[in-house]
Order: C-alpha cells, then structure tokens, then sequence
C-alpha cells in the first residue's frame, strides 16, 4: 500500500508548483520521481472521463485535508504540545517543512518498506528535519504501542496524533483498535487529526475501481454520528466537510452534492 503514499506525494508536487499553493512540500516531487510518478501518472484508458474526474476528486481531497491537517497541527504547537505521532506516515515531510518548536519530537509510524524508500531520497536530497524526527518501523496491525514506547514517546505528556489517508483502508474493528490504543497513550490535552471516508464515498469511488488501485482497497466509510463516536473515546471532536473546507481555503467545489453532505470527513479533536 506504500505506493498510494508515492501517489500522493505526486498531488502534492503538483500543488506546490501552482502560483497560489495551500502548501509547499519540496520533498514530494522527488518522492513521486523516485517512485517512477514523476511528472506523469499512471495513464486511463482512452476516452474514461468518469476514472479522470475521480482521480481529479481524489486529488482535490489530498490537497484540502493537507492543509486541514497543517493547520491542525499548527495549532497543536501554539497550544505547547510537543510530541506528534505520523500514524502510516508514508511519504509525508512535515518533519523537514513546517517550522516547528524547540524540543517537538516527531515519530513516523509506518512499516520497513516505506521507511526505507523514504530515507533513501531524503539521503539523495540531504534533506534535514526541523525538529526531533524518529521512526518507528512496525505494522499498525502489530502491538505499536509498545515500539512507539521503545522509541521515546511519552504517554503522560500531550500528543497531536495524526491518520491521514488511513482509516479508509481499515476494517471496522481495527478502526476502534487503533483509536482504543490512541487513546491509551494520550495524556489530557492531547489532539488527534483523522480523515474519514465521506457517506457514499466507497460507492461512488470503489465499487469499479481498477484492481490494485487505492480506492479498490477502500472498506470503512464515517459513522453516522462522528462527533458522539469519538465522544466514546475520550474525544471532543470538531467535524468538517470537504466542501466546507474547500471554500474557506478559497477553493470552492463548483459542483452540486453528491448526496445529503454530513460534517465528518476532517476531524479535529481534543483529549479533556
């Protein structure tokens, strides 16, 4: 599933090369060259404009919950957390592009492969991190806590904890694994950054996507109520909409609802 990240970082290049970009992330493009995504994509068959407007959705999507979730963790750090947690982290560069405080510590969460294609081009770009950058290699499916632990996170002490482009490809169960075991290593003052798949967002997207692709491997949507979810989580969650975001970002989605739109998709959340 690593390749996704590859992909990704390719939206990601594409939107810092634009005049007026909600990021800048200089290590993506070496990401999605060295991943072979470098300048094009994967290519549709002739004539497809139903897989082209997907991919382009999904792309938007990329962009609008980066920024989200930069800003969240923005926030995170002016409120004097200093311990952030990439769960999957992918090819995500946060560590070497946003500025970060003195002493924030950042663990990277994610398994051999991708760790290890990552830290080869960052050797190739001399890329240097702007805070305490530690990787953790183990399967999410695995006890990560414990190598989480073994790395020097600190479980009495505030986290910001991030799931970018992750619940998606999770089964219902290990969804509340993965959020029980957040929430036992998250002291009071904790925040959590999380996507979730919209309603509808597995039938309009994954039910005739390309074997291999990412959205083929898609299985969880939001539950009908994310706010009261999280709340039994020990999570005081703020949920916004991908169109909601869009258009404070001065990125207004142009086309109508695909369905009744509830908040849910970007969440932000708060451990009391």
């Amino acid at each position: 599933m690593w390749a996704t990240a590859v992909g990704v970082a390719r939206v990601r290049a594409l939107e810092t090369e634009r005049a007026d970009p909600l990021f800048r992330d200089p290590l993506a493009r070496a990401f999605a060259a060295a991943g072979g995504l470098w300048p094009s994509s994967s290519p549709l068959p002739d004539g497809d404009e139903e897989a082209r407007r997907r991919r382009l959705a999904v792309s938007f999507s990329i962009v609008i919950r980066t920024k989200f979730l930069d800003d969240l963790l923005q926030q995170a750090s002016a409120s004097g957390v200093r311990q952030v947690v990439l769960l999957g982290a992918g090819m995500d560069s946060r560590a070497f592009r946003m500025d970060w405080p003195k002493g924030t510590r950042l663990f990277e969460v994610d398994t051999d492969a991708p760790l290890d294609f990552k830290a080869s081009v960052l050797r190739q770009e001399r890329a240097v991190a702007r805070c305490e950058r530690v990787t953790v290699a183990v399967d999410l499916h695995e006890d990560w806590p414990d190598a989480l632990a073994a790395a020097g996170h600190d479980p009495q002490a505030p986290t910001v904890w991030i799931a970018e482009g992750l619940l998606i490809y999770l089964p219902q169960d290990a969804v509340e694994l993965l959020l029980a075991r957040i929430g036992a290593q998250s002291a009071p003052g904790s925040r959590m950054g999380l996507t979730l798949g919209s309603p509808g967002v597995i039938e309009r997207f994954a039910a005739d996507a390309a074997p291999g692709s990412a959205a083929s491997m898609w299985v969880s949507e939001m539950p009908d109520d994310p706010v009261g979810w999280l709340a039994g989580h020990g999570w005081e969650a703020d949920c916004h909409t991908l169109r909601e975001r869009a258009a404070a970002y001065g990125r207004p989605i142009s086309t109508p609802p695909q369905r009744e739109e509830r908040p849910g998709g970007l969440v932000s959340a708060v451990r009391r």
